[in-house]
């Protein structure tokens, strides 16, 4: 998300961003769909985003950023905007702006950027409406006509989805639009052939258009009419695949795009629930049998970035593929984005061979029946081995047994799996403790194909608890951020040896506004620093503190620091970089200066300490 905002907002000037952010009351803001309590210099209230019966979403008027102590969400002005009317970074800055009354003005170096996206966006839009019009009234789309409404898609309904019709021709959308080669190939919706001809990417298909959450045409979809031999074949008797999409464009990211979410994405929000299908038929399907919130990938299968999509919008994931498909996913990816983006995946149970869309046709009320039912991903799986297993005999129920541990091993958690090893002994009628102990053992040693798909991937983004932060450096940014300004004079970065520690401070004393200073850290791949910072901006103090106090964080920092330091001197001098005598001394008058600090001669220890640690400091980076 972070790349894709700052992607958008290249258009959009620094200084009018932060003149939006400044202009924006958060807590007014925030407040309008939030019950917000004062407490303290904070605001609190319960969090938008997780559920939560006492408050932990904490919001700071004057820094302009929330955050919550349960699931971490956080942000600033533009941030709840997005994450709450779910809008890109671009649309939420216009709302921003328009709310507060500034005019937004283009950044002249983003300027041809910005007007090759507006115009593939526009040759999309036309295109989308060229192949409606084509299909609703072209004589040479009677075929087109006559599939849909033998799927159960009606005028109706193609208007409302903006179907379309390619012609069987070579460039007619192309010619009709006059589009040029550079068009063509930003939109993907032509390229030039070998005869230095223009030519249309997509011929005799049906096509679905394919919008982003917004509303904006960004790609489209063709299905080629089936043969009376069940075969998809062009006029000129080349065999096509059955569904070509459009490529990978500027304005179209395949594993970042759901068919048909700009539709679906108000009853998603409303029932809590998005359903997720194979094809752009079945998705037309569910929202003809009163189930609005279906969506399906493109042409790919579904991933992390589709999760990270999804998860803005609902809680509970719906899979509605055939039983063989849904049978077929990563496992351990599911289990995954189930822990990491906090969802709940269920599968559907079709009748077998069946897909949604020939269901609704024939029992739509089987199909909302297969929805209210779905199973949990794990007790799916666990299902299908069951019901195929021959328990007349031991050497069955041994066999089912080993089948179905060898799915719940696959499960990362001990609590889960235990649950329904339970189950597989009763339905079995084997020993709970046999089972028990065979699933730890599968748990702790899985099959090498399991372990290779765990292997493949991406790692899980863990952020380190700030309570295992060194305590001393955490209780000097809170001040540095809150406290007084002799806070600041006293700080430097050799005193913080926790490098996320250091990276925020070292972030802090360029002065920059905090929003900006997080989205910095964000953009750079300093996700845990942004949490910690984000977490410290909404802290308080909890009285104010003497200048005891800020001595006694000092020396704290201080002594940390300089055993650091000592531990690095001791190995220069045994790698011989630094001599023994010279390496002894100094080690012994840093010593007598460190059990000065809380003297009366404090003042001067922590000067001279300072002293030898921003001269180490210098010493390591040359």
């Amino acid at each position: 998300m972070t790349e894709n905002r700052y992607f958008l907002s290249m258009a959009i000037s620094d200084d009018e961003i932060a003149q939006v952010r400044a202009g924006t009351d958060l807590v007014a803001l925030i407040g309008e769909t939030v019950a917000l309590k004062r407490t303290g210099q904070r605001w609190v209230g319960l969090c938008p985003f997780h559920g939560e019966k006492t408050p932990s979403f904490s919001v700071n008027a004057e820094l302009g950023r929330y955050y919550c102590f349960g699931c971490r969400a956080s942000g600033d002005q533009i941030t709840w905007v997005r994450e709450i009317q779910h809008l890109d970074f671009i649309d939420a800055l216009r709302l921003l702006a328009d709310r507060a009354g500034i005019e937004l003005h283009e950044d002249a170096n983003a300027g041809p950027a910005r007007k090759e996206r507006q115009e593939a966006l526009a040759a999309m839009e036309r295109a989308v409406a060229w192949y409606h019009e084509r299909l609703l009234d072209a004589p040479d789309a009677r075929g087109a006509r006559e599939y849909l409404r033998s799927r159960g898609i009606t005028g109706e309904v193609a208007r409302q989805f903006k179907l379309g019709w390619a012609p069987d021709e070579w460039d007619a959308l192309t010619n009709a639009l006059k589009l040029n080669e550079k068009v063509l190939l930003a939109t993907g919706l032509g390229f030039v052939n070998k005869r230095d001809r223009r030519q249309d990417a997509l011929r005799a298909r049906v096509i679905f258009p394919i919008f982003d959450p917004a509303g904006k045409a960004i790609a489209v979809g063709g299905r080629v009419l089936p043969t009376s031999e069940s075969q998809p074949v062009r006029a000129d008797a080349r065999v096509e695949p059955k569904y070509k999409n459009s490529p990978e464009t500027a304005i179209y990211s395949k594993r970042r795009t759901l068919y048909a979410l700009n539709f679906a994405k108000a009853d998603i929000i409303k029932s809590g629930e998005i359903i997720v299908c194979e094809g752009y038929t079945d998705v037309i399907a569910f929202f003809g049998a009163g189930l609005p919130r279906a969506v399906a990938t493109c042409g790919t299968a579904l991933g992390e970035e589709h999760f990270r999509l999804m998860r803005n919008f609902a809680k509970r994931i719906v899979l509605a593929y055939d039983a063989d498909a849904a049978g077929q996913s990563a496992a351990a990816s599911v289990y995954q984005w189930e822990r990491q983006h906090e969802v709940d995946v269920a599968v559907a149970r079709l009748p077998k061979g069946t897909d949604p869309a020939e269901l609704a046709q024939r029992d739509p009320e089987a199909l909302r029946a297969a929805i209210a039912g779905a199973l949990p991903f794990l007790k799916f799986r666990l299902e299908r081995v069951l019901e195929g297993a021959h328990v007349d005999t031991a050497e069955g129920r041994a066999r089912a047994a080993e089948l179905a541990l060898e799915v719940l091993a696959e499960h990362p958690s001990e609590l889960v799996r235990d649950q329904y090893v339970m189950e597989v002994a009763d339905r079995l009628r084997l020993d709970l403790t046999t089972l028990r102990s065979r699933v730890a053992e599968l748990a702790k040693h899985p099959k090498e194909r399991g372990a290779r798909e765990v292997a493949n991937q991406p790692p899980s983004p863990r952020v380190q608890p700030r309570s295992s932060l060194p305590r001393p450096g955490l209780e000097a940014l809170r001040l540095y951020v809150h406290g007084p300004a002799v806070m600041k004079e006293r700080l430097i970065a050799p005193y913080f040896v926790n490098e996320v520690q250091r990276e925020i401070f070292e972030s802090l004393i360029t002065n920059q506004p905090l929003s900006e200073l997080i989205d910095d850290l964000d953009r750079r791949g300093q996700d845990e620093a942004a949490q910690v910072l984000s977490e410290l901006a909404v802290d308080e103090l909890t009285r104010p503190y003497a200048a005891s106090d800020l001595a006694a964080v000092v020396a704290q920092l201080t002594r940390s620091a300089v055993a650091e330091e000592l531990r690095s001197l001791d190995r220069d001098m045994r790698e011989g970089r630094v001599s023994p005598e010279v390496a002894m001394a100094t080690s012994r008058d840093v010593k007598e200066r460190v059990e000065l600090l809380e003297t009366g001669h404090g003042e001067i220890a922590e000067r001279d300490l300072r002293h030898w640690l921003l001269e180490r400091a210098s010493q390591h980076s040359s």
